[in-house]
């Protein structure tokens, strides 16, 4: 199996310092993380950004400094976040895109969240798909359900999404697919041949999950944006103690952690420096 690819979601739409007061919110705050989880061992970085106020915003001109702080620090894979949090439009959803990112994600289905909806029509999805295409933007398909993995096959059969396919289940949402062992392998064996995917399990799902991520040869997302503690009554010190700990896992299982070149090599993306 390939080694493991550990993708660091620091921030987030939703979380606040009054779920963990180590949240980075500011630009240099969310670089500084993202550096130490780099150190740790993450190859990809999952962003959202705040505004001065904290809020979650998608304004490029927010993005701007924090991806170019990360750049300047580390090789890290930059995958902005194109779901922003609920009720943004679709302009504001795909703002971050103009910045000419590696990847940035694309949410193909809609679900309940919480008690809110994660809206995603599919002329919206399909809208977001061409937009990535043409911007040399490779996307990271998000599961919330099963229905959304076939609708990805829809846009693979048709052209607007290539191989190599990428996917991240995300599993234990309030609305979505429950976090268990029976649904993760039945999203994995209807994934198209030759993807990779990657699982990020919330809340207190974020460890079994992520174990048996790496038992099964996939990949695994943490970080605050998914879950504030380290173990029950426990909040986590800092993302990259989040990211510690799967590196140690996936060491102890014999996979080994990937560096960004090689997260690179095994999903497909050009070296950084290269043209796309």
């Amino acid at each position: 199996m390939s080694k493991v690819i550990i993708t660091v979601a620091p921030v987030g739409a939703e979380t606040t310092r009054e779920d963990n007061p180590n949240l980075p919110l500011s630009p240099e705050e969310i670089v500084e993380d993202v550096y130490r989880a780099y150190e740790a061992g993450a190859s990809i970085a999952h962003l959202h950004v705040r505004d001065e106020n904290g809020d979650s915003t998608q304004d490029p001109e927010v993005f701007r400094p924090v991806i170019e702080g990360i750049r300047k620090r580390c090789d890290i894979i930059i995958q902005v976040s194109c779901g922003g949090s609920v009720g943004m439009s679709a302009e504001e959803r795909a703002g971050p895109l103009t910045l000419s990112p590696e990847m940035a994600t694309l949410t193909t289905g809609t679900v309940n969240f919480g008690k809110e909806v994660f809206s995603n029509p599919y002329p919206l999805v399909v809208e977001f798909a061409k937009l990535m295409k043409e911007r040399g933007v490779r996307p990271e398909i998000e599961v919330f359900d099963s229905g959304m993995l076939t609708t990805a096959h829809v846009l693979l059969k048709k052209g607007l999404v290539d191989m190599p396919l990428h996917v991240d289940f995300v599993l234990g949402v309030p609305g979505g697919m429950a976090a268990s062992a029976r649904n993760l392998v039945h999203l994995v064996e209807d994934l198209p041949d030759g993807a990779t995917w990657t699982v990020a399990g919330i809340g207190r799902h974020e460890l079994p999950m992520a174990t048996m991520a790496i038992a099964m040869g996939g990949h695994v997302r943490v970080g605050f944006e998914d879950n504030v503690y380290y173990e029950k009554g426990r909040l986590a010190k800092s993302n990259a103690e989040l990211v510690a700990r799967i590196a140690r896992l996936a060491g102890e299982l014999g996979r080994g952690v990937a560096t960004p070149e090689e997260a690179r090599e095994t999903l497909g993306l050009s070296p950084i420096g290269s043209a796309k």
